[in-house]
């Protein structure tokens, strides 16, 4: 049924983003209302920098996502590779702690993750007030690893599998 649709694989695959990050900003809007109700949580900075700085990684790696789904075989693979992914990632992106004293091959493989600069963007905002010009070199990275992905996401997509 997919391959009869007239939509090219970049417009679906944007639509597949766009589902996926008005779930995500819901998810997102729900979590920010509890923690407010729940912990007294405060944020430094603009809600509306920290809407943007986690929409943007969010894109980010929905493109990601779907660039690794794109080539999938099967579901189950698929999800084997993203789960392989994600655990690392959420390791080497200080989520939980930090890299400081880690190998230099470790800091700069971290680099090359999404999550790392929604991370460093986000804490920057939270933390230390940070507006979007602070965090233009981590929004500009974001946006990047999201065009690139999408759009090798496309190429690489078969309406077949």
């Amino acid at each position: 049924r997919l391959h009869a649709t007239p939509l090219t694989a970049l417009e679906y695959l944007l639509a597949q983003i766009l589902s996926r990050l008005f779930l995500l900003i819901f998810t997102l809007t729900v979590v920010w209302i509890g923690c407010n109700l729940f912990f007294s949580f405060t944020v430094e900075g603009s809600y509306a920098d920290l809407f943007i700085v986690f929409g943007v990684g969010g894109l980010s790696m929905c493109a990601l996502g779907l660039l690794l789904a794109s080539r999938g075989s099967s579901e189950e693979f698929t999800d084997g590779v993203l789960n392989f992914i994600t655990w690392p990632m959420m390791f080497l992106s200080e989520v939980w702690f930090s890299i400081d004293s880690a190998p230099e091959w470790i800091k700069l493989a971290s680099k090359a993750l999404p999550l790392t600069h929604m991370v460093k963007a986000a804490r920057k905002v939270m933390n230390d007030g940070a507006g979007l010009s602070e965090v233009t070199l981590e929004l500009t990275v974001l946006i990047s690893i999201a065009v690139v992905c999408l759009v090798a996401g496309a190429a690489l997509f078969s309406w077949r599998k």
